[in-house]
C-alpha cells in the first residue's frame, strides 16, 4: 500500500512552498512515481530492468508553458536514484534539478523525493531521465510542453500528437555492463539493440510481433515527439517516402524546413510534423548509427511501422527508406545548419553580444595509468579516460549543491577552477605527438551572476575520436557557430550566426572540429555540463558552471526544502 497520506502531506508542503517562492501563472501538476525492477522479454531473453510505473519508456508528463510539475518519486529499486528533467532552466531552483552528487545525493532504496519542475520559456518536447550512474537506459520518458493557454503553434494544429522515443536495450544488466568496464578501464559492452518506443523491430531475433507501429489517416497532419535517450551513439532516422518537417528542437522552435533523414545526439529532442499523403500501406520508420569512430559501437538497426488505417491489402514488400552512410559527417553537419530559430515578434530570441567570458574548451578522449594490483586491460597498464581542457571530473561523495549553500557560496577549499583555455596549446585536430593521459580533479566554472558567455569546444585527435554530445543543465544556449578542424579565433567568428541561431541545450560538437555557443549567465546555482555519451561522462567528460547569486532576491537561488534526500 502506497504511504498516500505522507505523500499527500509532503506534496501540500512543497505546493505551499512552491506560491512563496514561484511567480508562475501557469496551472500546477501532481505526479506519483515508483522507480522498481520490472521484467521485459525482448531479444528472445527475459531481463530485469528498473522501470518507473512498470513501463518503458515511462509516463509522460504533459504541461503547458509556464506550469508548475510536482513528481513523487518513490524509490523500490535495489539500489539509488536520481531524476533530471532534461531541457528544464529550473529558474533559481537546482535543487529539483536531479545530477547525482552535483545536486542532490541519490533517492535511497525506500525513500522517497519531491521534485518540483518549473516552466518557464520553453516549449515543445523535453524529456527526463534517471541521472545516476546508467539508470536512464530504461529510466526515461517524454515531457510535452503545450503552448501557453490563449497561444497556439507557430504552425498549423496537428491532426495528431505522438512521442517517438529512442532508446538501447541491453539484454545483460546494464549495472554489470558498468561494473565490468570499471573494473578492466575498458570500452563498455555495447548495446544489443536500438529501441523504438521501447521495442526492437523485426531486424533482431524475437521482436516481429512486437514491432511499434504508428497509426495515421491518410491526409492528416501528425506532430511527432523524437527524443534520443541512446546511451552512447549518435542516428540517423527517416521514414520511407515521407519527409519530414522540423519545426522544433531541444524545447524551442525553429524556422521549419523539410528533410528526408534527421541527424539527432543523446539528449536532444526534435519536433517534426509528418503529413500522411502516400498511398494506403505501410511504411518503414528506420533508425540507424552514425559514426565516424575507431570506438566500438552498437551496429544494428531498429524499425518501426508507420500503418495507415483504411481497407487495403497488406503489402508483401514494405517501403524502406535510403540513409546518408553511416560514417557521413558532411550529411550530419548539413542537417545541423538547418536549425535556425524562428526568431520572430511572437518567438524573440537574445543572443549574447557583449561577451564577458570567452572559454576555449578541449574534448578530449584519454588515459589514465592503472595501479599495478588492477586489472586494467587497455595497453600499457592504463584505463579510459575523458577530460575538458586536460581534466577528468571527479564526481564528489556528497551533494555539490548543498556544500555549496551551506558554506556560504564558497567552494574554494573542496573544488579549483577550469582553465579558460588548455593548459598547453597543440594543434587540436592533427596531433601526433600529444599524451593521451590525462589530470583528474573536482574542477568548476565560476561565473559572475549577468556575465555574457561564450563556449568555444575543440574537438581533439587524442585517443579515440568522435562527435560529443555536449548538454549543460539550467540553459538553453544558443549555437552560433560549427566548422571543421581547428577552431581560428581571427576569422571563424566572422561566420557566426548571430540573427537567427538555433535556442538549445545539447549540441553536436563534430570530430575533429568545433562548435560554439553563447548564453547568459542568468539563472544562480550548481549545473552540470556534460558530454551526452554515458561513457564519457563516467570516464571523466564534464564539468560544473557555478553561477553566483545576483544582487536581488529575484536574481539569487532560492533555498533548499527542508525534505532533500539525506547524503548519510
Amino acid at each position: 500500500m502506497k504511504p498516500m497520506g505522507l505523500v499527500s502531506g509532503v506534496l501540500g508542503f512543497v505546493f505551499f512552498s512552491a506560491l512563496l517562492f514561484s511567480k508562475a501563472q501557469g496551472a500546477v501538476h501532481n505526479y506519483y512515481w515508483v522507480v522498481k525492477e520490472t521484467n521485459f522479454t525482448k531479444l528472445c531473453t527475459t531481463s530485469t530492468v528498473l522501470t518507473v510505473n512498470d513501463s518503458i519508456p515511462g509516463p509522460e508528463i504533459h504541461a503547458h508553458k509556464g506550469d508548475t510539475i510536482f513528481v513523487t518519486i518513490k524509490n523500490e529499486g535495489p539500489y539509488g536514484i536520481t531524476i533530471h528533467w532534461h531541457g528544464v532552466r529550473m529558474p533559481r531552483n537546482p535543487w529539483s534539478d536531479g545530477p547525482e552528487y552535483i545536486t542532490q545525493c541519490p533517492i535511497k532504496p525506500g525513500g522517497n523525493f519531491t521534485q518540483e519542475i518549473n516552466l518557464s520559456t520553453e516549449e515543445g518536447t523535453l524529456w527526463w531521465h534517471a541521472h545516476s550512474d546508467w539508470s536512464r537506459t530504461t529510466v526515461h520518458g517524454v515531457i510535452k510542453v503545450f503552448p501557453a493557454n490563449g497561444t497556439s503553434y507557430p504552425y498549423d494544429e496537428p491532426d495528431g500528437d505522438q512521442a517517438i522515443v529512442f532508446a538501447s536495450w541491453y539484454k545483460s544488466n546494464v549495472m554489470d555492463v558498468l561494473d565490468e568496464s570499471l573494473a578492466t578501464g575498458d570500452d563498455p559492452n555495447v548495446s544489443d539493440a536500438y529501441t523504438i518506443n521501447g521495442e526492437p523491430g523485426d531486424l533482431y531475433d524475437c521482436s516481429n510481433e512486437t514491432m511499434y507501429s504508428l497509426l495515421v489517416e491518410k491526409g492528416k497532419t501528425y506532430l511527432l515527439r523524437i527524443v534520443n535517450s541512446i546511451m552512447n551513439e549518435e542516428m540517423f532516422f527517416a521514414i520511407a517516402n515521407h519527409n519530414m518537417t522540423v519545426v522544433g528542437a531541444d524545447g524551442a522552435y525553429v524556422k521549419p524546413f523539410s528533410t528526408d533523414y534527421m541527424f539527432i545526439t543523446p539528449g536532444q529532442t526534435m519536433d517534426v510534423l509528418l503529413t500522411a499523403n502516400q498511398e494506403a500501406s505501410y511504411y518503414y520508420m528506420v533508425l540507424t548509427p552514425f559514426l565516424d569512430t575507431e570506438s566500438s559501437y552498437d551496429n544494428t538497426t531498429s524499425r518501426a511501422l508507420i500503418k495507415y488505417s483504411g481497407n487495403y491489402t497488406a503489402p508483401t514488400s514494405i517501403p524502406t527508406p535510403t540513409f546518408p552512410n553511416i560514417s557521413d559527417s558532411i550529411s550530419a553537419q548539413l542537417f545541423v545548419v538547418q536549425l535556425k530559430s524562428l526568431a520572430d515578434a511572437a518567438h524573440p530570441i537574445s543572443v549574447p553580444k557583449n561577451i564577458t567570458r570567452y572559454i576555449f574548451m578541449t574534448v578530449s578522449v584519454n588515459l589514465f595509468l592503472c595501479p599495478n594490483s588492477t586489472n586494467c586491460t587497455v595497453e600499457d597498464n592504463s584505463k579510459l579516460a575523458a577530460s575538458l581542457n586536460n581534466n577528468s571530473f571527479v564526481m564528489p561523495s556528497t551533494a555539490l549543491l548543498q556544500t555549496y549553500y551551506d558554506s556560504n557560496f564558497n567552494l574554494n577549499s573542496i573544488v579549483d577552477e577550469l582553465p579558460n583555455k588548455p593548459p598547453t596549446p597543440f594543434n587540436y585536430t592533427t596531433v601526433a605527438n600529444m599524451s593521451a593521459y590525462t589530470n583528474e580533479g573536482t574542477q568548476v566554472i565560476t561565473l559572475d551572476y549577468g556575465e555574457e558567455v561564450e563556449i568555444v569546444f575543440q574537438g581533439t585527435n587524442i585517443g579515440s575520436t568522435q562527435n560529443h554530445p555536449m548538454h549543460l543543465h539550467g540553459y538553453s544556449f544558443y549555437l552560433v557557430g560549427t566548422g571543421q578542424w581547428d577552431f581560428d579565433n581571427g576569422t571563424d567568428p566572422s561566420r557566426y550566426n548571430l540573427v537567427d541561431p538555433p535556442e538549445v541545450n545539447t549540441v553536436a560538437v563534430p570530430r575533429r572540429g568545433w562548435t560554439a555557443i553563447r548564453f547568459k549567465a542568468d539563472n544562480p546555482g550548481v549545473w552540470f555540463m556534460h558530454c551526452h555519451f554515458e561513457r564519457h561522462t563516467t570516464w571523466g567528460m564534464s564539468t560544473t558552471v557555478i553561477v553566483k547569486n545576483g544582487s536581488t532576491n529575484e536574481t539569487s537561488m532560492r533555498p533548499p526544502p527542508s525534505y532533500m534526500p539525506s547524503c548519510s
